[in-house]
This record gives structure tokens, sequence and C-alpha cells, in this order.
């Protein structure tokens, strides 16, 4: 048995309306994609036109958004009387495509503009007032903020002292009291009833742009779609939309800069979708603004000279190739401080790299499953920053909010916060984050959630079916990729693949189709899927080679509702691979514990199948190993019936290895016995290697014969030597009770060491057939 890591969650069966049916039957869709549309909340005809052909007449009008009118009015007037105006950005992807955006949409109606993205380890997020002095003393007469500025009062008061208007175009959380700006713009602005909210910084730039020029800019589709995609907001709604065109517009447009970072990234700019922009495109512009300036991205999007743009996009590679091995580095450096019996990680050391400490804390959670902070401490450790991920059953914002008084900065949001403490306070945030937990009763045991769209048989699997989940796509927040489960299939053909033999690639099956699985990161789960029936949850992808197509699960997580037997027979160099926690070890025959090659604290040794049963029955136990043959095969039927065990490791191990001996031939015997009798005595404590090298019979068999020949009374032992008997009286030797246990036993140990694996676990299972 092997509980997945996540906790699988089910929709509720929908029940179609006709119209609804018809519809689909109408666009020739399957009711399996049907009954996804329904459940993300497509369920009329017009709703279906809108998800799936999306329009420029569709978009909402960004005069809809509170203080659009005076926003263009004022950088209208701006413009017209020449003056200086600076787009102030972030130093994300969201920050570099929405500073582009703007940038571009005032220079397409004459305006002078300069742009200025701060740098996050030196002037931090949001206004910086020092840069505000610095550029409103240099000449600027207009500031426009982009994709931050609601949380800006300081710089923004200043500027408004200074005479200098500022407006600001943000799409973060909107705090209780809003700066004093000219206009703030703002698609949840509290005055306003824009409706779509969940636009991502560079959208509501697009907004402002469009507003400004008068019509939409189709020009901007592919800045919006990198900028909405990869800063994680909604796909839903009017973002779907911008990012429909947008990847359209990758794939077939001129901008310079974005084709050289494609091409640097190795894609195919025809084949661009929205995965390559959240995996590939989006976090080489955000290396920039993780290791220094992010100014870089925008020089790269607006240039129109080639050359620079394949120079820019060979730096933001190396940038990015940085940041990868920072990352590795940090993460391994991070892992070696787990506590793993502790409910939260919290986790500071000197020299960590600031900008990439939320990736790691990410790492860390989805590994492990519990809620992690990571800090870098300062050169004079005396200060923490970082950032910290979290998972659904946990609040980060809540419980790190409860002492805010902790902190000397601090943000965030359910799964994710950014902090700065002094160094003194790490221990006690610790403790007082793991108080909260237990205070409020959080089981973080459960692992989070995994939404599985619909349970699938391998005969549903489809390519057509496959291709017609592309009509769901772009994928992201709020409409993810659709993850299937199948349900007790068996997995067949495993084996570990990659570099480091870190993945799985095998085949589920049902007994009549097969379905090609590949699971990354799983490959030391191998011996769990061998030959076992598993469930498993994925996402549906089609693997195409030399021309070949055929569907492909890429598995996200997988569970083994029965018993496991994992047979280890014969395997003795793999005994340290059987977990030692909540393991029980059994063994029947005292000399077996000298076979094994660990020391092991958990160990029983039963004398009668008595003592065995009394003292496992009711047990609990998540591991059984048993370590070699008892006399009787069902001692172990009985023992697994009595004991709550999920995993069964068969060692299998003899010290005398009765089957392969046997019991001696009447030949062996009759030479055993005329040696004795010419002899006399024997040393069978020192000379028995002499005594079985002469007769040319295996040891174990030898020891096997002479117990025989003791337990009939032809012979006595004493202090190791062996003495004849003059006038033994005469038995056959199957009327020995050494000899017929020996024979039970060449039974049990044919049946328990060379039966095969299935056999024996439907033996142990009493599914056996009558």
């Amino acid at each position: 048995m092997k509980k997945s890591k996540y906790i699988w969650k089910y929709p509720e069966n929908p029940v179609f309306s006709e119209e609804f049916t018809e519809l689909l039957n109408e666009k020739n869709i399957s009711p399996l994609v049907g009954k996804l549309l329904w459940q993300r909340g497509i369920q009329t005809s017009e709703q279906l036109a809108l998800f799936l052909t999306p329009s420029i007449e569709a978009l909402h009008d960004p005069f809809l958004i509170y203080e659009m009118d005076k926003a263009i009015e004022r950088i209208q007037q701006a413009v017209e009387q020449g003056e200086r105006i600076l787009v102030y950005g972030d130093y994300d992807a969201d920050g570099i495509t929405s500073t582009t955006v703007m940038k571009e949409a005032v220079e397409l109606i004459g305006g002078e503009v300069d742009y200025f993205l701060p740098n996050r380890f030196i002037h931090g997020y949001g206004p910086n007032l020092s840069v505000f002095k610095e550029k409103i003393e240099s000449g600027i007469q207009l500031i426009i903020t982009v994709d931050n500025g609601v949380a800006g009062h300081e710089a923004v008061n200043y500027a408004k002292e200074q005479g200098i208007d500022v407006i600001i175009t943000d799409h973060h959380e909107l705090p209780e009291i809003l700066p004093d700006a000219l206009a703030v713009i703002h698609p949840k602005h509290p005055k306003g009833d824009y409706p779509f909210g969940d636009l991502a910084g560079v959208g509501v730039a697009f907004k402002v742009a469009s507003a400004l020029l008068g019509e939409t800019p189709t020009e901007f589709f592919d800045l919006v779609a990198i900028g909405t995609i990869a800063d994680l907001v909604s796909l839903t709604g009017e973002n779907r939309m911008l990012v429909q065109m947008g990847l359209k517009m990758i794939q077939s447009g001129d901008r310079i800069g974005l084709d050289a970072l494609i091409h640097s990234a190795g894609l195919k700019k025809e084949e661009i979708s929205e995965e390559n922009i959240g995996f590939a495109i989006g976090p080489r512009l955000n290396a920039l603004g993780r290791l220094g300036e992010a100014a870089p991205g925008v020089e790269l999007m607006t240039t129109f000279d080639e050359d620079e743009a394949l120079s820019i996009a060979k730096f933001i590679e190396e940038k990015n190739t940085e940041r990868k091995k920072i990352v590795e580095t940090i993460t391994e450096e991070a892992f070696t401080l787990l506590d793993l019996k502790s409910s939260i990680h919290v986790l500071a050391q000197k020299g960590w790299h600031e900008g990439v400490l939320g990736i790691v804390a990410g790492r860390i959670m989805q590994e492990t499953g519990k809620p992690t902070i990571v800090l870098t401490i300062d050169e004079n450790g005396s200060t923490a920053k970082g950032s910290g991920r979290s998972v659904s059953a946990l609040n980060m914002y809540d419980a790190l909010n409860e002492k805010r008084e902790l902190f000397t900065h601090f943000g965030g949001h359910h799964m994710a916060a950014g902090m700065t403490l002094p160094v003194e306070n790490i221990d006690v945030l610790k403790e007082q984050l793991i108080h909260y937990i237990e205070k409020n009763a959080i089981d973080l045991s459960q692992g989070q959630e995994l939404q599985i769209d619909e349970v699938l048989t391998i005969e549903e699997t489809t390519l057509s079916f496959i291709n017609q989940l592309k009509l769901l796509a772009p994928f992201g927040t709020d409409n993810p990729m659709p993850n299937f489960s199948y349900k007790k299939v068996d997995a067949i053909q495993v084996r570990q693949i990659g570099a480091q033999q870190d993945h799985l690639k095998l085949q589920i099956t049902d007994g009549s189709a097969s379905l090609d699985v590949i699971a990354f990161q799983m490959g030391k789960d191998a011996k769990e899927f061998a030959e076992n029936r598993c469930n498993i949850a994925g996402k549906l992808s089609i693997n195409e080679w030399n021309g070949n197509k055929k569907p492909q699960l890429m598995a996200e997580d997988y569970s083994i509702e029965d018993i496991q037997l994992f047979d280890l027979r014969g395997k003795a160099n793999q005994q340290q691979d059987i977990p030692e926690k909540n393991t029980l070890f059994v063994y029947f025959q005292k000399e077996s514990v000298k076979l094994l090659k660990t020391d092991i604290g958990n160990m029983l040794y039963y004398e009668s199948s008595g003592q065995l049963l009394s003292e496992t029955n009711g047990m609990t136990i998540e591991q059984l190993v048993i370590v070699d043959c008892p006399d009787e095969l069902d001692d172990i039927k009985q023992l697994i019936e009595g004991v709550n065990v999920n995993r069964i490791y068969l060692l299998g191990l003899s010290t005398d290895e009765a089957y392969l001996n046997g019991t001696g031939s009447r030949e062996q015997f009759s030479k055993l016995y005329s040696l004795i009798r010419k002899q006399g005595t024997l040393d069978v404590r020192y000379k028995l290697d002499t005594v079985s090298n002469y007769l040319q019979i295996q040891e174990k068999l030898l020891i096997f014969m002479i117990q025989v020949f003791f337990d009939l009374g032809f012979v006595t032992i004493e202090d190791g030597i062996l003495r004849n008997v003059d006038t033994p009286e005469n038995h056959p030797l199957t009327e020995s009770e050494v000899y017929q246990k020996r024979l039970k036993k060449i039974k049990v140990e044919e049946f328990l060491l060379y039966s095969d694996r299935k056999v024996l676990l439907s033996w142990l299972l009493n599914e056996e057939e009558e």
C-alpha cells in the first residue's frame, strides 16, 4: 500500500442542459471535453463562442476603469507641451513588459519618454523616494508607474510636493488608503466598476495604451501575453482573450528582440505556447531582476537592431544559467538543514542570494509538503531577508500577520510571502508558526490537493480526445491543464531513465489496452510500481517520434491500494532498500539473523506459531520483513492476517537451504554410515569440513544427515564428538522427526522461495483460485 502524495479531489458529475448537449453535438465536441467546459463555467452558446473564438470587439472599454479619462488627458497634455515623462516599472517579467507597452504607447503619440526599472537589492519594490528625487531633479515632469505604485505613499507625496503629477497603473492588492496621486488606474479601484478585475500589470498598461491611442494596439498583444502568463494571474475572461491573441501574434509577429529570446531558449516560434512562456520565456526575463538590473529586458523588447537583440538575448541566457546554478546550490544546502520532524521549515544562512529564495522555498515546499521560509542573513549577521511558500492548508499571510511585530517589512498572500526581520527573531518566528499551526489544529499531514477533472479508461484516452483538450487552452491560473486519473491499472515495463536515473518510463494497462507514462522525479519509486496495480493521475500529452503519434500520460501522483509485496529473494544486496522506520523484521530460525547485512533494532524471533500469533495480533506496522522461512507455511499467512500492514518485504533467507540440498540420497547416507562405523568417532565440531570433502557431500546437507542419525539413535554426540552406536535399533530414515521436518521445510522453501511473485501475493491475500 502506498499513499498518494496529494489529496485527490474529484468534481461532482454535472447534469448538462439540453441546450448545452445540442451545442456540443453541433460543435462536434466530445462529452468528456464538454464536461470539462461545463465545470469551468462555460455553459451557454455565448460563453462557448467567447471562450473558443476571442475577438478584439469582446475586450472591455478601457474608459470603464476609474479615472482613466483623467490619466489620458494628463498624458496627452504632457505630450502636447513637450514634457519629459518617466515610466517607472518593476523588475519582473510583468514589469518589463508593462514598461515596454507604456513606453512605446506614449512614444506613438509623440511623447518624450524615459523609463526606470528598480534594482530589487538597491531600491526594493515599488516607488523609491531617492529615485523619484533624482529623476525629478533631472527634469522629469510626469511619472507613470506600471505594475506597482499603490503602496508608494512616501515617494508619491514627495512628487506632489514638488509639483510633479504621478499616474499610478497597478494591479496588486489595494491598501485601505491609496497614494495621493493624480490618478490611480486599477481594475479593482473601490470607486470603479470595471468588468474584469484580474488584469496583470501589463494588462492595465495595455488598457491605458488602448485609451491613449483611441484603438486596440494589437502590436502589443505579444507583450501582454508574456506578462500575463508570467505573473500567474487568472487566465479567464479578458486575460484569456488577451493571451490567446498574444500567442498567435508571437507565432507570426516580428518583434526582433522577442524572436532572439525565443531562439536562444531553443524554442520554435511557430509552436510557442503558454507552457513555453511560463517555463522558458518568463523565467529568463525574471532572471534579470533576480540577479541584478532588469532594464536589458526592456532594451531587448524595444530594439530594432538584430545584432543588439542577439547580444542581449545571449546575456539573458547567461543570467538564466547563472540563476539556475545558484538555485541548485542553495537548494542542496537548504535540504541539509531540514528538520524533517518539524511541521514547518524556517531556514536561514549567510551568503544565500536573495533573488532566488522564493524559488528555493517553493522547491522545498513541493518536496516535503510543508510550508517553507528561506532567508539570507546579511554580512553583519543582523538582518534576515527572504521568502516563504505555503501549502493550501495554511494561509501563510494570516499566520505571519499575527506576529507582524517580528518583521521589519512583511507582505504576501495565502500561498506566499516576503519578509525582512532581525536575525534574533528567526527562532521566535519558527516557534510562533508551529504554535499557530497547533492552536488552529491545521493538519499538514494530508498534503496539498490535486484536482482530478475526470476518471478515464485507457480506451477513452485517444489522440482525438487529447487534441480536443486544446480547446481549453491556454492553460494557467483558474484554468489549469486538466488532470486525469486511471484506477486499478497494472504498471508494466517500468524502467528508470535520465542521466541520474531520476525519472521513470512505464506503461499502464487494464488488460485490453495500454498507455505510455512518463513520471518525472519518480525514479526512486521504480520498485513501488513494479508489478503492482495502482491508481495514477496526471496530464495528457501526445508523444511524437519519427512521425508516429501516441497518447502519453505525464504522471503527477500515484497510489497503491493493495498490500505490496517486495520480492527480495536472492537479492541480499538490496537489504539496505528496506525502510527501517515503523518496520518489523520477523525470523523463524535463530541462525538466520547472521545472514542479515545490517544491524536492525526492531527484530522479533518466534520459537512457536503460538507465540508468533499472540505477540503480533492487532499490531499496526508500515513494513513487515519476512527474513526466512517458517516450518509451516500457514504461520506466515496467519501473521499477515493478524497484523495491520501495508508493505511486505520477502527476503526468504535460508541457513540450511533445504530445498536446494534435499534430504540426501540412500547412497550418501550409506557412505556416511560406513565412515562412522569404520572410524568409530568423528570430530564434527572442528573437522566437519574435512568429512564433507572426503564424502563429497555438501556441508549443510551433511549436518542434516548427522542430525537424522542422532535422532534415530544411530550415533551419539557429546562435546562435538560423534560416536558410533554399536547395536542400534533398526529404523527407516523416514521415521526420524528431523527427517519429516526436513520434508516439510523443503515444501515450504519450494513454495516460498521459488513461486512466482503474483502467486505468492494471491496466496498471502487469500486470492488464490478455489
